[in-house]
């Protein structure tokens, strides 16, 4: 085509950037192919699923405002449609294979993608998109498709543009020849939006670019090629990752003699006196329902909570409860067996949708002390919600002012909103009247009332909830004359950012470990303890810890120098006051009393030998960001009497308890009692059948991520990221007089499944993929003391069982006929198990109890 009969000219004009016009009485005639292709992250074109959509299209002008050359109304005509493969393909996995276009699409269908449309170009963009109002969403968007390759400015300068894609900030570069436009995806504005988990640990990223170069030839748009890539990335493993990649290209083929430009006063009156079918629709994508392609297992056993048929079991349930009603849920709920219903419950509430919700709230009388099962899976569903909201939490300010039959479930509904109110005020929802609501109730309720189990409840409120606002409370209980109150409310403090720790707190913890107001228990101390070394100690608040060991009961020594050295092992925040204070390390490390934990395992045992207290935390790290992912406490106290031993001192009066606390996923548990009082152990030790008590047990949505993704070619791809845990952790303690011999252990099995699922769908075509990962996993944690002799000998052992680890990867495509390819890879392997080595002083106590070699 000869430089004077090209299509487009750029100009500028004293009202600013101008785009491209057309000549009057001229048909441009284009050749255009869109095609999208899925993948893993590093895949090639040639093994990636997709499709390719090639036309032609016909351009012609059809009005200009005789006071402005560059507001325009375009006529655009797609013809000679085709679909293939994006890839070369055997004829017996080329899904497209003897298929016609009319046959792949349906004739009316295809009827209405031939059928002219018009677009209103002012200034080089898009100002209006005119077509038939009956015409499917899917058509309507590739017809945008196409128009948005005639949106173009030929200046250089940032803008903000409407298109296919959304509302979205557009940087043009003009140079010699060619323009440059790029898309800041993020920045777009869509009226589909999803969501995505509020931890970043265990969520999503992505990475995207959108670029457009038009090929100019003496100030004449001859071409436009447009690449879009989009990688999605689970961040708690970044192998398992999607790939969409969407490219478009519009090039001029010829210029013949076409239709005389109309006459008219605007553009409204030229389109109705044309076609007064043509109606004026909104620049950006319209959503439409696909048809279903997978199937949703729905089968669950309890027995297989270890196992990863449970979690994947679990997201497909999920899946399919968020497409369904009310009534639909009731059924499936009521036509669950009963030992498969709590796991059904799990998945109902974990949906998140209002008809979930209703379903939930209609199924479970909340005033049946024997509903206590089902209903506390309910509420720790919603404390793991992935993206709860008002009416969420609403729900359980409902549930606390009703009937409840059980004191442990009135305790587990304040203590889950208090984890709510933190979620929603993460996401901006501070001011949300619910929560403002649940906010006063939880900080003034501990000094609202005497019941101790009421404080506790309250405090641990508050703890999940970490509200700046309940600092001081936490300040205030921390030297409180009752041990539990001190311990949560410092357990409490340790989770709040440095910056919120003020000097006044920090006199508070200081005071608590030097004992300067009141003897305290030696728990209570080792947890100030690890208050002070968290929040940015000064020199001397370091110094003065240093110089109390050694002047420390014996056990307290131990634990104190444990921390020491695991601050001075892994740089924790106090690093860098130690090297003030490396002599006074070296003259504690040499009175020879501590070792080193591992795998974040803190023990602490009484003057008499006797567990105290245990302290498991599992931690999860990914860009940056840090996830509390398990911490199991089990501590006892009391036990004293037991043996005749002496009480340490300010533990003289303390009743004989023993429990087990658990903080999963940043989200603290009610706590479960072993035994309190002497009483109550007598009865449970001669009735104690050996078996673990249940701490938590259950299936938890970890990662939920929903995206919809806009391509700028009118094609739309929906990403769904799922990870699902199934979870049995259970503690136990059993005391042996006879053998003189006590036993606590604490068992975790667990499964996990992530999947992410890529799709584009049209209603006509589908392609997508799959990526999946899944393990399952067991830590059994268990101390055996034998007080036969003193002092006492103490074993504790860790043991992670061999464990399998699998990946794949399925790539898809299919039509509404059933015909359909599918590819899949995958890898699985054993990963071997082991007993972790704890320290020396340990493994020599383990072969005098078990008398054997280590």
């Amino acid at each position: 085509v000869s430089s004077t009969c090209l299509i487009f000219l750029c100009r500028t004009s004293s009202a600013g950037a101008a785009g491209p016009r057309l000549n009057n009485d001229r048909l441009y005639k284009f050749s255009y192919t869109t095609e999208v292709l899925v993948d893993r992250a590093k895949g090639s074109k040639d093994g990636s699923a997709g499709y390719r959509i090639s036309s032609d299209v016909d351009v012609n002008l059809v009005w200009r405002d005789p006071s402005s050359k560059d507001d325009q109304l375009i006529q655009l005509v797609i013809s000679n449609v085709k679909i293939k493969n994006v890839a070369p393909r055997s004829a017996k996995k080329n899904i497209f294979h003897g298929a016609t276009t009319q046959s792949l699409l349906g004739e009316k269908k295809l009827a209405a993608l031939e059928r002219p449309f018009m677009v209103h170009l002012k200034n080089g963009k898009v100002s209006s998109f005119y077509c038939y109002k009956a015409e499917p969403a899917s058509i309507k968007n590739l017809k945008r498709g196409v128009a948005s390759l005639l949106q173009v400015q030929c200046r250089s300068g940032k803008v903000i543009e409407n298109d296919v894609s959304g509302r979205c900030t557009v940087e043009y570069k003009a140079a010699q020849g060619q323009v440059t436009r790029t898309k800041a995806l993020e920045t777009c504005k869509t009226a589909e939006t999803g969501f995505t988990t509020y931890i970043q640990v265990l969520g999503v990223s992505g990475e995207s670019s959108s670029v457009t170069v038009f090929t100019l030839e003496d100030g004449f748009i001859k071409s436009a090629i447009a690449k879009e890539t989009h990688i999605l990335a689970v961040n708690a493993r970044r192998t398992t990752a999607a790939k969409i990649v969407s490219r478009q290209s519009l090039t001029l083929v010829a210029i013949e003699a076409g239709p005389f430009e109309a006459a008219g006063k605007n553009v409204a009156s030229v389109v109705k006196s044309l076609d007064e079918k043509l109606f004026a629709v909104g620049v950006t994508l319209l959503f439409f329902l696909s048809f279903p392609f997978l199937s949703v297992q729905k089968q669950f056993e309890p027995d297989s909570l270890s196992k990863a048929i449970a979690p994947r079991s679990f997201l497909a349930l999920i899946q399919s409860i968020r497409k369904a009603s009310k009534d639909e849920i009731l059924q499936v709920l009521k036509r669950s067996s009963k030992t498969a219903l709590p796991q059904v419950v799990d998945a109902v509430t974990s949906s998140q949708t209002p008809d979930s919700l209703d379903a939930m709230l209609q199924f479970l009388n909340f005033a049946d002390p024997k509903g206590l099962v089902l209903q506390e899976r309910f509420l720790y569903a919603c404390g793991f919600a992935s993206h709860p909201n008002e009416r969420m939490l609403q729900a359980l300010v409902d549930i606390s002012k009703g009937k409840i039959g059980s004191k442990d479930i009135k305790e587990s509904v304040v203590i889950i909103m208090g984890a709510i109110v933190h979620k929603l005020c993460q996401k901006g929802g501070c001011e949300l009247p619910t929560v403002v609501e649940v906010k006063k109730m939880i900080l003034e309720g501990p000094d609202s009332t005497q019941v101790v189990s009421d404080i506790q409840m309250y405090l641990l409120a508050l703890k999940n909830s970490l509200l700046p606002e309940a600092i001081p409370l936490f300040s205030k209980y921390a030297e409180s004359e009752v041990g539990a109150y001190c311990t949560i409310s410092l357990t409490a403090l340790q989770r709040y950012d440095v910056a919120l720790i003020t000097d006044e707190v920090k006199q508070t913890v200081n005071r608590v470990y030097h004992q300067n107001r009141r003897v305290y228990e030696k728990n209570v101390r080792a947890a100030a303890a690890d208050v002070v070394f968290s929040s940015n100690p000064s020199y001397m608040e370091v110094k003065n810890v240093l110089l109390s060991i050694g002047n420390l009961p014996k056990e307290l020594n131990k634990y104190m120098l444990s921390k020491v050295k695991d601050i001075l092992h892994f740089e924790m925040p106090a690093r860098w006051v130690m090297g003030f204070t490396f002599d006074l390390i070296f003259f504690v490390l040499a009175i020879g009393l501590g070792f080193v934990p591992t795998l974040g395992l803190d023990i602490l045992y009484s003057g008499s030998g006797v567990l105290r207290r245990s302290n498991m935390n599992i931690y999860g790290a990914s860009n940056g960001a840090l996830l509390h992912g398990l911490q199991v406490a089990i501590e006892a106290q009391g036990m004293e009497s037991l043996i005749a031993a002496k009480p340490d001192e300010g533990e003289e009066d303390l009743e004989s308890f023993a429990g087990m606390s658990a903080l999963l996923f940043d989200v603290q548990l009610r706590p479960v009692t072993f035994f309190k009082g002497y009483s109550d152990l007598m009865s449970k030790m001669f009735s104690m059948s050996g078996e673990p008590m249940n701490v938590v047990k259950g299936l938890i949505l970890l990662t939920d991520h929903s995206q919809v993704i806009q391509l700028q070619s009118g094609l739309k791809a929906n990403a769904e990221f799922q990870g699902g845990l199934a979870i049995d952790i259970s503690g136990g303690m059993e005391v042996s007089l006879w053998y003189r011999e006590s036993k606590t252990s604490v068992n975790n099995r667990g499964a996990m499944v992530v999947t992410g699922n890529v799709t584009v769908d049209m209603d006509f075509v589908r392609t997508g993929m799959e990526v999946s990962f899944e393990t399952e996993a067991s830590l059994d944690f268990i101390t055996t003391v034998q007080f036969s002799e003193y002092p006492f000998l103490v074993c504790m052992q860790m043991d992670k069982t061999t464990f399998p680890f699998s990946e794949s990867l399925t790539k898809y495509e299919s039509l509404p006929s059933g015909k359909s390819y599918v590819s899949r890879r995958g890898h699985k392997q054993l990963l071997p198990g082991s007993e972790f080595p704890l320290h020396q002083e340990n493994s020599n106590m383990c072969k005098r109890v078990f008398d054997s070699d280590w």
